[in-house]
C-alpha cells in the first residue's frame, strides 16, 4: 500500500473511531429519550381501558434509523480499506448499509411485541438469497453489522457506538497482520502517442508489482501483473496518468478470467 493510501485508511478509521465515540456518548447521555420505558403493568384485552404500549416519537425512530445508515457506512468503508485479496463489490457494500438499516427497522417494528416478532421472522423467512458472499470475513461484517443495526433500532446508541468502535479498531488490526497473498490482474494501457515505456515501468517497480507484457499494439500495452493486495490500484493509475502529463489516454486493470494466466 502507498504512503498516501496508508494515511487514507487511517483516517478513514479516526474517523470511524470519532463518531463512535459520539455515538456512545449520545446513547449515554440521552438514554431516557431513545429507548421506550418497559410496560410494568398487564396489557389489557382490545376493547378494554388501560394502560397502552408506550411509543417513542416518529423522529426518535428516524434518527435511529440514519444513525444505522452512518454506522453501516463508516463499518463498510473501513472494511473496503482493509486488506483484500480483491476489492468489495458495489453492490455488496450497499447491501451492508442498508442490512445494517434493515436491522434497526426490524427493531423499531418489533418492539415490545412478542407477535411482531414472530411475524417479522416468518416475512423474513420468504426472502431469499440467491447470490452467495464468497469470502467468509465479508458474511461475518454483514453479520455484525445486523447486529449493531438492530442495537441503533433498540435506541442503544451507547452499545452501538462501542460495537462500531471495536469493529472499527480491530478490521485495521488484522490488516496490519497476517500473510498477504498476491493477486494478478491484467493491466491495459493506451497511449495518445508514443508509448512511455520508461515512465510505465519505473512507476510499477516503485509499487513492486511485476510485469509481464501480454499484448503489445500501436494502441498499447496489455501486461499480466502480480501486486500485494494492500497495494492501491487507484494510487498506481494515478501515478501513471500524472495528471495528463505521461502520454497516456487511458489505465484500465481487469481481473483474470478462469483458467487465464
Amino acid at each position: 500500500m502507498t504512503q498516501t493510501g496508508h494515511w487514507k485508511t487511517v483516517s478513514i478509521v479516526l474517523g470511524g473511531v470519532a463518531l463512535c465515540f459520539a455515538l456512545t456518548w449520545g446513547g449515554i447521555n440521552y438514554r431516557d429519550y431513545l429507548i421506550a420505558p418497559e410496560i410494568t403493568a398487564t396489557l389489557p384485552s382490545v376493547g378494554s381501558g388501560g394502560p397502552a404500549a408506550p411509543t417513542l416519537h416518529p423522529l426518535v425512530e428516524l434518527l435511529k434509523l440514519v444513525v444505522a445508515a452512518i454506522i453501516g457506512t463508516v463499518i463498510t468503508a473501513v472494511h473496503g480499506r482493509c486488506q483484500r485479496e480483491k476489492p468489495i463489490p458495489r453492490s455488496l457494500e450497499h447491501a451492508q448499509v442498508m442490512l445494517c438499516i434493515a436491522g434497526a427497522l426490524m427493531m423499531i417494528i418489533i418492539g415490545n411485541s412478542l407477535a411482531r416478532a414472530f411475524g417479522v421472522a416468518g416475512a423474513a423467512g420468504i426472502v431469499r438469497f440467491r447470490t452467495p458472499v464468497e469470502d467468509a470475513k465479508d458474511a461475518t461484517v454483514i453479520f455484525l453489522l445486523l447486529g449493531l443495526g438492530m442495537a441503533c433500532g433498540q435506541g442503544m446508541f451507547g452499545v452501538a457506538g462501542l460495537g462500531g468502535l471495536f469493529l472499527c479498531v480491530f478490521l485495521w488490526l488484522i490488516d496490519q497482520y497476517g500473510e498477504s497473498i498476491p493477486r494478478s490482474l491484467m493491466l491495459a494501457l493506451t497511449a495518445e502517442g508514443a508509448f512511455p515505456s520508461a515512465h510505465v515501468q519505473s512507476v510499477l517497480a516503485r509499487h513492486k508489482v511485476k510485469v509481464e507484457p501480454r499484448e503489445v499494439s500501436p494502441a498499447g500495452v496489455k501486461y499480466l501483473v502480480t501486486l500485494d493486495t494492500r497495494t492501491s490500484l487507484e494510487g498506481i493509475s494515478a501515478e501513471l496518468m500524472a495528471g495528463g502529463a505521461s502520454g497516456l489516454k487511458s489505465v484500465s486493470w481487469e481481473s483474470l478470467k478462469k483458467g487465464q494466466s
